[in-house]
């Protein structure tokens, strides 16, 4: 089902909000530290083992320097940043926790590359293996946003639900026309972006993973014109 991980999102995120709101700020930061670097060690094995289902590293190395050139150049991570820094410019000042929860959780839950290969991957295969990393990450993140903003930040859940679901029934949609081998390197693109994820959630290297992005819509394209290539000088 292709919003399997969307819902398990919303409902870690509900669970988490209502856990923070309950608490307070009484839940240790060394506690919410640890937990997040083990996602972070999680989610770098989970990145190895998706970008291993290449079956050519040209085909990778390719796609990942080609959509990170596109990605660059179209400034993908600094226009999400921009636009993130816009919204609590515009809507979370002065008007209370209420709203300031509201778009700060909007801010985290929705703008990052987790939101994207996640959503993309469960449409495209069913798979939620992404979207559940990002709930538990999220369902923590949660909790310690509403300790300090409050009930606001449960109203984040229906952004989530609409956001990430249309960005998987887009997916579902497009992975009818294409094959296995498309999607094999679309997760294996996606893979390496999983890694890049990782790395930033251990702070050990900043990695501009949404710059990369359109490095899983080069994969197959790409691909598909080396198939091409080859049947050509075959005849």
């Amino acid at each position: 089902m292709f919003l399997s991980g969307t819902l398990l999102n919303a409902a870690t995120v509900l669970i988490g909000g209502l856990l923070g709101t309950l608490l307070g700020d009484r839940l240790p930061e060394r506690l919410r530290e640890n937990l997040v670097n083990g996602v972070g060690l999680f989610t770098i094995v989970m990145g190895v083992k998706f970008s291993l289902q290449t079956g050519n590293l040209l085909i990778l190395l390719g796609s990942v320097l080609l959509g990170g050139a596109i990605g660059t150049q179209a400034g993908i991570e600094r226009r999400l940043g921009d636009l993130g820094a816009q919204l609590q410019r515009r809507l979370g000042r002065g008007e209370g926790t209420v709203a300031e929860g509201l778009v700060t959780a909007t801010i985290v839950f929705c703008v990052g590359p987790l939101t994207f290969l996640g959503s993309i991957q469960n449409g495209l295969s069913g798979d939620a293996t992404l979207l559940t990393i990002k709930s538990v990450l999220d369902g923590f993140t949660a909790i310690a946003l509403a300790a300090t903003l409050g009930w606001g930040v449960l109203l984040a859940i229906p952004v989530i639900l609409v956001y990430q679901g249309s960005l998987a029934a887009g997916a579902a949609t497009f992975s009818g026309l294409l094959s296995s081998d498309q999607l094999s390197e679309m997760n294996a693109v996606g893979g390496l972006l999983i890694l890049g994820v990782g790395l930033r959630l251990l702070r050990i290297r900043d990695v501009a993973v949404a710059d990369f992005l359109p490095a899983i819509l080069v994969a197959p394209f790409l691909l598909q014109a080396v198939t091409i290539f080859k049947e050509a000088l075959a005849r």
